[in-house]
């Protein structure tokens, strides 16, 4: 079962898994998802699609638990705040709970946000980080840090497989094209020949990660032993200025769109890049796709829904 399978990184999984041959139950309220997402798997007789919100409990019979469930932007997942914080916790007591009476092995889809605006730079597994929890961001942020928590509680109390995964910016087709998030919103002013964005002075940094990347990274982790439970950053350790996104975003459109400058939102870190030697180290995983290659595919899919 994946939940939140019909998201951007959910849908990936989707195609990944039943590639593999396994029959999948995907499940969303698509609040964020598409059913657009799933069209390829819609046609194999081995998915299933149900859809519900994971803030209720679910009763099926299922062998492994994806729980990717939580909209994953700071324009979705602040629209409704007390939503967003319900869809971790709740979504994550009502998978726990589900993953308990079936004795079934459950992934986590966290996120690097739990390190908040880093004081230690790359951001190392073992870092508790640097969260405002009363921001606008903290419904997100402090969601996926409860249920980090609840994971863990229920690891050492029930005895639970678990897999925790951190995930970093993640970029590529099947992106939102009106997300907010900064590898579709450069794409999509540079297509439209607006003025490109960028909050700050654009010397901020993020390290991004091909999407095809990081389902092989969810794989390997969720093939690993038992005892690889995480949480486990997953992400790619490149890191880029958003000035420097912004430019090869004109470069690659061949766009003429001009860069302007607004006021950094509150909260928003200044840098972020994942320490992987982890995953390096226990999965045998890293990223292989470099940010142009990967972009120039993300602009491909834009162009093909205009």
């Amino acid at each position: 079962m994946v939940t939140g399978g019909a998201g951007f990184l959910g849908s990936h999984l989707v195609d990944r898994l039943l590639e593999r041959g396994h029959e999948v139950l995907c499940v969303d309220n698509l609040f964020t998802g598409a059913k657009d997402n799933l069209a390829a798997a819609a046609t194999n007789p081995r998915f299933e699609f149900l859809r519900h919100d994971v803030t209720w409990p679910l009763s099926v019979e299922v062998d492994e638990i994806w729980n990717l469930a939580c909209p994953a932007s700071p324009i979705h997942y602040q629209h409704d705040p007390v939503q967003t914080t319900k869809t971790s916790v709740l979504g994550a007591i009502n998978m726990l709970t589900l993953a308990t009476r079936l004795g079934a092995p459950i992934f986590q889809a966290s996120t690097s946000e739990v390190y908040g605006d880093p004081h230690v730079h790359p951001q190392p597994e073992s870092y508790w980080g640097n969260v405002n929890s009363i921001g606008p961001r903290s419904c997100y942020d402090e969601g996926k840090r409860c249920a980090e928590t609840l994971f863990f509680d229920y690891q050492r109390q029930h005895d639970l497989p678990i897999k925790v995964a951190r995930i970093f910016n993640t970029y590529g087709p099947r992106m939102h094209p009106a997300d907010g998030r900064v590898v579709s919103n450069f794409i999509m002013q540079a297509l439209r020949g607006e003025p490109i964005t960028i909050y700050g002075d654009g010397s901020q940094t993020r390290s991004f990660c091909f999407v095809d990347d990081l389902i092989e990274g969810f794989l390997a982790f969720m093939d690993a032993p038992p005892e690889v439970t995480g949480p486990i950053n997953l992400g790619n350790p490149s890191e880029f200025t958003i000035l420097e996104l912004a430019e090869l975003t004109i470069r690659l459109t061949g766009s003429r769109s001009q860069i302007v400058r607004r006021p950094l939102p509150e909260d928003d870190p200044r840098q972020r890049q994942p320490d992987i030697s982890f995953a390096r180290e226990t999965l045998g995983w890293e990223p292989r796709i470099a940010l142009e290659q990967g972009l120039e595919r993300t602009i491909a899919y834009f162009k093909a829904l205009a």
